[in-house]
């Protein structure tokens, strides 16, 4: 029975990973793609976590909003490319998301 342990781990893996990937509904809100695929790492109050923070104050506000474009699509140092799970009006949606939550304090 113990050596069905580390394959059931893999699967379990395996199935979370797909899931992951599957990506959000095309018509999802910039907030609903952002806590489906964002919030994890950044936290659902932007406020950062295993990733920077994205709120009000952030050095992501400063940003121009092509850099945040191409950091979604493209990724940068640990952060993974969305380039095959969003479209560019999604990525679009999350900017107008981030850029909306960073005005309103």
């Amino acid at each position: 029975m113990t050596g069905m342990r580390p394959t059931f781990s893999l699967l379990v893996v395996a199935v979370v990973a797909l899931v992951a990937c599957s990506g959000p509904d095309e018509s999802a809100s910039g907030e609903e793609i952002y806590m489906q695929l964002c919030s994890r790492c950044h936290g659902a109050e932007l406020g950062g976590g295993i990733g920077p923070a994205l709120g009000p104050g952030s050095n992501a506000a400063e940003q121009s909003d092509d850099y945040l474009i191409v950091t979604i699509r493209d990724g940068r140092g640990r952060m993974p490319s969305f380039r095959q799970t969003l479209s560019e009006a999604q990525i679009g949606r999350v900017v107008e998301y981030l850029r909306q939550e960073q005005r309103s304090s």
